[in-house]
């Protein structure tokens, strides 16, 4: 490095630069690729920092922008990380390419901006900083359909904008530690979507109960006391979760068993008559008495020496759900009747009629079954998909609160069924319309890969270093200046890069109206501890929705 050139060499840079530039402030001393390394002046970059533009100001730091001038374009690049030269007091900073766009010729300005870099520049190539005027250009949306969310960082007012159907095209994934903002950023993000597209077809699954407020006027909020989920719904394996309580060997036997008895049960109904090839998996309605009678038939078929376990295991396992009333919502008897086609378009909003969004609330499902729900409602949404082929296409947006329960990297346990079709939607759904957007405060939990099928990325902050180390293992190489500020970022804020946004960019998130917003506060005990009187009223009345499994 002694062999630099000194900060006494940047004086005459002006010369060079269009007039309505100013000084260069550095130039390019190391071209590699997607990373290199430029000299700044020290003293030039601490005049700068008086300036009164907030671009300009911070210009030469870690997560700013930089400029250079190769033939008649303008080279965008972030600077990433900065040391001091010893030998010639200059700063070294590594800075990775965004983009370029074309020179005004009047004022030498940045206009018509693109992602990718075209020519790289050689060494002694002088950089300048980026104005407020320059990032309107550099982050000015195009004609595609977009929705703005907030404001992009340094400026006041360049607005960052999120193009929707880049970002569902391709998956998307919201990440960000408790208490940054996560559940209000994703009602803000969905909120835009849904007000851009009123005849919009989106299914959250909400685990907390938090979105149910921020939607009652322009979403339908679905819990156990009206989402009416008939059970014959579930494939083979659904069923083997809910109904198979056994492990290694004998759940073989058992998964054996239902797999017979289940296919006699669906073949009961009259619908049945009407396919060819009625299989286990195919959602056709039965009664659960028919299916216990069918096992209890068929345990009496069996010769006195053979083992009877098996069949009663599963009796008693569905016997037990039927009386169960926390199970009624899905196992009622009274949802026997085909009502396929009324459950698929009530919870995918076909038609919307103004309220593109499903709110499926499942916090006070048993935690026993929620991942089964969960995985009979992804199921649906890509086997609609699939089987709509043929006709006029009603793309799916899939969003999953708390990914990493549904998604986790175990492949072994309880919640298998969810994970697979959610992974499938990961790697195959685009093609058939399907988009999955994730939300998750554990990304270094979702199962390897996923995260990386997501086209678009959302981190807000991130306190953990292993969830650090995912989100930049997924991001393009080109984010990462970006990435290294996600520990700094502070509360709404983001960094987003990928499909959605045109260059990689760090947002401060818009407010969002009141009554839009989830019930997800964190509540101020100073202030509530300062409250009594009541208890006994408030006693009674949990202690009765207690008993009654009920909110």
């Amino acid at each position: 490095m002694t062999q630099m050139p000194g900060a006494q060499q940047f004086t005459n840079a002006a010369s060079s630069a269009h007039p309505a530039l100013g000084q260069a402030m550095g130039m390019v001393f190391q071209i590699a690729g997607s990373s290199s390394k430029v000299m700044i002046d020290a003293t030039r970059l601490a005049v700068l920092g008086q300036d009164p533009d907030p671009c300009t100001a911070m210009a030469g730091q870690v997560g700013s922008q930089v400029k250079m001038r190769v033939g008649q374009c303008w080279l965008v690049a972030s600077v990433r990380a900065m040391t001091l030269d010893q030998a010639s007091k200059s700063i070294i900073a590594d800075i990775d390419f965004l983009g370029e766009g074309d020179e005004e010729k009047l004022t030498g300005r940045i206009y018509r901006f693109r992602r990718g870099v075209t020519r790289y520049p050689t060494p002694g190539t002088d950089i300048f900083p980026v104005s407020g005027r320059d990032m309107q250009q550099i982050y000015a949306a195009d004609d595609r359909p977009n929705v703005e969310i907030g404001t992009v960082y340094p400026t006041n007012d360049t607005r960052a904008a999120l193009y929707v159907d880049s970002m569902l095209g391709k998956h998307f994934a919201l990440l960000g530690s408790t208490g940054t903002g996560k559940s209000t950023s994703a009602a803000l993000i969905l909120h835009r979507i849904c007000d851009l597209s009123p005849q919009g077809h989106i299914v959250m699954i909400d685990p907390h109960g938090e979105y149910g407020a921020a939607f009652a006027n322009n979403g339908a909020v679905f819990d156990i006391n009206n989402l009416a989920l008939p059970y014959w719904l579930m494939n083979f394996e659904e069923h083997c979760e809910v109904f198979v309580t056994s492990s290694g060997s004998e759940r073989t036997v058992d998964c054996d068993i239902l797999a017979k008895c289940l296919l006699a049960a669906r073949s009961k109904n009259r619908l049945a008559e009407q396919i060819g090839r009625l299989t286990v998996d195919s959602p056709i309605p039965y009664l659960l008495s028919d299916l216990t009678s069918i096992l209890q038939n068929e345990m009496g078929k069996l010769d006195k020496g053979t083992n009877s376990l098996p069949y009663m295991r599963l009796k008693t396992k569905i016997d037990e759900i039927k009386a169960d009333p926390r199970y009624s919502f899905m196992f009622s008897g009274m949802l026997v009747a085909d009502t396929m086609q009324a459950f698929i378009a009530k919870i995918f909003r076909l038609p919307s009629d103004g309220k593109p969004i499903s709110i499926i609330d499942v916090s006070a499902m048993p935690s026993d079954i929620t991942s089964t729900v969960v995985s009979v409602l992804s199921r649906l949404v890509f086997d609609y998909a699939i089987w709509a082929r043929d006709e006029p296409q009603r793309p799916i947006l899939l969003v999953c609160e708390e990914a990493h329960r549904y998604i986790p990297n175990s492949t072994t346990g309880a919640g298998q069924a969810v994970r697979k079709i959610l992974e499938r939607i990961a790697k195959e759904g685009r093609k058939y319309g399907v988009s999955l957007g994730l939300i998750t405060q554990r990304p270094s939990d979702l199962a390897e890969g996923v995260l990386s099928q997501c086209g678009t990325i959302i981190s807000m902050r991130l306190n953990n270093d292993r969830d650090q180390a995912f989100v930049k293992a997924a991001m393009p190489e080109g984010a990462r200046g970006f990435l290294d500020s996600i520990p700094a970022l502070r509360n709404r804020e983001a960094i987003i890069c990928g499909e959605g946004v045109a260059v990689p960019i760090r947002v401060a998130l818009d407010n969002l109206e009141e009554h839009r917003r989830p019930a997800s506060g964190d509540p101020s005990f100073t202030e509530l501890w300062r409250q009594s009187g009541g208890e006994d009223a408030i006693l009674d009345r949990t202690i009765t929705r207690w008993r009654n499994q009920g909110r």
